[in-house]
């Protein structure tokens, strides 16, 4: 047996899932200005928010964490 038979389903699962994962959070991080009450570019650049780029971050990182654990199934 070659390569790809041995290990063709494991690549190409992870490259759907993998492109899956980058599409759900692409459409959360359209979604997440929306559902903000104000604006994340004023906040960010014009007011020098860190505290807002903090829980920015941590919110892209539990979506991160989630997504992937729903694509590995767990």
């Amino acid at each position: 047996m070659d390569w790809w038979q041995l290990h063709g389903h494991q690549v190409t699962s992870t490259v759907v899932f993998s492109v899956l994962g980058m599409v759900l959070f692409g459409i959360f991080f359209a979604i997440l200005p929306k559902l903000l009450p104000f604006s994340l570019k004023k906040e960010m650049e014009d007011d020098q928010n860190t505290a807002l780029g903090i829980v920015l971050g941590s919110i892209v990182i539990a979506m991160a964490i989630i997504i992937a654990a729903a694509v590995m199934g767990d």
